[in-house]
């Protein structure tokens, strides 16, 4: 598996708190339930790129 990509995120404190319930409900990390979530809404609009290319 490729190494993840770091870089700052700037975010509303407010948003960042709803995140941080909402990924503690799912059991997962903030970083992990964005992560998720991305990746979810990716997948939707059909701009997920194939697991191969990911890895590249």
């Amino acid at each position: 598996m490729a190494a993840k990509k770091s870089f700052p995120l700037r975010i509303d404190p407010d948003l960042h708190e709803a995140l941080e319930r909402w990924a503690g409900e799912e059991f997962r990390s903030v970083n992990g339930h964005i992560e998720y979530l991305l990746r979810e809404a990716l997948k939707r609009a059909g701009r997920l790129p194939e697991r191969k290319r990911l890895e590249e």
